[in-house]
């Protein structure tokens, strides 16, 4: 076990690294224009050689991204940078990066949280029940319920709940900015961006785990334990479901990484000041900063979602975990 997690956690670190240094890489090829959109086009050149200076700009690329992860100094002498938890000063709201990502990677991190403790209990409970009766009218509903949820993009059925619940019925609010005064609890405007993601989501992992428990169901010790006078819930409960969750539990523990960074469409839909809304603008500005920070945040959700789902595949296979 301790084997197991040292590669994982070494495999994270590593990766870790050579991201960083491919964000930087990628984004600091077009650095020359950030002092141009800070100041803006009407700027002089001495006032963009100036900020250039001031900002380190005109340092070469290895001593920029030392400076940057914080194991060199900068061009003023002071270390300072993402190991000392320094992730430098955002162009477009003129502060420092640390000062306000953290509320950003909090209220996605809420809304994501959210989301996935509706999805992942309903995706077992309707995969299993359409998937332990194959071809019955419950499987047909579902099934085609499900492919109907997947099929609508985000934006629509956001639409569509927004056109219902807030133009129609005037019962919520249209817009979710964590704020309430105006009007409206933090609760409430947490109902429609959260219903938009679970409809999306939950899906595409009925679906997925509807085939699993097909595939289980059809096996022989399942006919066996029915032979030998097992009641049907106990053949679905005690042999069926562990053994059909072992794959779709490992997608729905994925599906984390895909709430938290592929939640753009909903928060932009909703004014919702997230994480991935704060990326699009940043991008759009050229905030450097901003976007370099946030890339590198998201890709240690991804890995780290990864990581806990090779965890839990051991522990639901037993196989996995003696070999």
């Amino acid at each position: 076990m301790l084997k197991f997690f040292a590669k994982r956690i070494g495999g994270l670190l590593f990766t870790m690294l050579v991201v960083s240094f491919l964000i930087f890489l990628t984004f600091e090829l077009s650095s020359q224009n950030v002092a141009k959109t800070a100041l803006g086009q009407f700027a002089t050149k001495a006032q963009l050689d100036i900020y250039n200076k001031e900002h380190c700009l005109t340092d070469g690329f290895v001593d920029r991204y030392g400076a940057w992860l914080g194991v060199l100094p900068n061009c003023h002498g002071e270390v300072s940078g993402m190991l000392q938890g320094d992730f430098g000063e955002s162009h477009l709201w003129r502060v420092k990066v640390n000062t306000f990502i953290w509320d950003r990677i909090g209220n996605t991190t809420l809304l994501a949280l959210l989301a996935f403790a509706i999805i992942g209990p309903l995706s077992v409970l309707f995969g299993v029940t359409a998937g332990m009766r194959e071809g019955s009218a419950i499987d047909r509903t579902i099934s085609l319920l499900s492919t109907i949820m997947t099929s609508v993009p985000e934006f629509c059925t956001g639409a569509i709940l927004a056109a219902i619940f807030v133009v129609w019925l005037s019962l919520l609010p249209g817009t979710a900015p964590m704020d309430s005064s105006g009007g409206w609890s933090i609760a409430t405007q947490l109902i429609l961006p959260i219903a938009t993601l679970t409809t999306y989501y939950l899906g595409y992992l009925v679906r997925m785990v509807r085939a699993s428990m097909v595939e289980v169901m059809t096996r022989p010790y399942i006919r066996t334990a029915v032979l030998k006078g097992m009641s049907f819930p106990d053949v679905v409960i005690k042999h069926a479901m562990r053994n059909a969750l072992i794959t779709p539990f490992t997608a729905i523990l994925m599906q984390l990484n895909f709430l938290f960074t592929s939640v753009v469409i909903v928060e932009s839909l909703f004014a919702f000041p997230g994480f991935g809304r704060m990326i699009v603008e940043a991008a759009l500005y050229k905030d450097l900063a901003t976007v370099e920070t946030a890339s590198l945040f998201a890709v240690f959700v991804v890995v780290s979602s990864q990581i806990l789902g090779d965890f839990t595949y051991m522990l639901l296979n037993p196989r996995i975990r003696f070999s």
